[in-house]
């Protein structure tokens, strides 16, 4: 399909540069520290130039399996969420399908170099519908429950999201967190999914 193009395991500079030119959450300050460098496959074009990048990274909390899977939270190996998928914009320009073709063989590369039971992907809700991920057959389980965070004004005004520390007393406001697309591919057929299955084009 991209002739010329290979996938390739990627380091964190070549991702970190293409997610800070590139990425949403980086453009709005929320990747500005740097991001969770993981399991990184690279999309790289004839010149050599790294075009895209896949980051999979643990889950974020041990919790998901014990919702998703009933599994102990203790119970963490060969369970990855593809935490960070991005393209440069001249990809856009090829023909359609290139997401998915890049992700399908990322995740070709993390099988063959780790146990991989099975891999969630999120889909922000006010930016994505989770086109890439229905086209590779990635199971639909609804959207995020719905939480809220904290915010509080800096010295300009301006509100910023409080990560950690106490809230209580502090003059702030809580806003409704963006909710997200739960998308999940079982490659463990031992495992039994918690989540109720829906139907990925009804939840889009």
């Amino acid at each position: 399909m991209l002739e010329g193009y290979t996938v390739r395991r990627g380091t964190v500079s070549e991702c970190s540069a293409l997610l800070k030119a590139h990425h949403y959450l980086s453009r709005e300050g929320s990747g500005s520290k740097g991001f969770k460098s993981g399991f990184n496959a690279v999309l790289v074009n004839p010149e050599g130039g790294v075009v895209g990048c896949c980051i999979f990274t643990g889950l974020p909390v041990p919790e998901l399996l014990v919702g998703c899977f009933g599994l102990p939270r203790d119970e963490q190996e060969g369970f990855f969420e593809l935490s960070r998928l991005c393209l440069a914009p001249e990809m856009q320009t090829h023909q359609k399908g290139v997401a998915s073709w890049f992700v399908a063989r990322a995740l070709r590369l993390l099988r063959a170099e780790n146990r991989v039971r099975a891999v969630l992907s999120y889909a922000d809700a006010d930016y994505h519908k989770g086109t890439v991920y229905r086209a590779l057959n990635f199971g639909y389980y609804g959207l995020s429950t719905l939480k809220k965070d904290f915010y509080t004004k800096d010295a300009e005004g301006v509100l910023r999201k409080q990560s950690r520390g106490r809230t209580k007393g502090v003059e702030g406001v809580w806003l409704p967190r963006s909710r997200k697309h739960r998308f999940l591919m079982l490659y463990d057929k031992k495992l039994t999914v918690k989540w109720p299955k829906e139907n990925a084009e009804k939840g889009a």
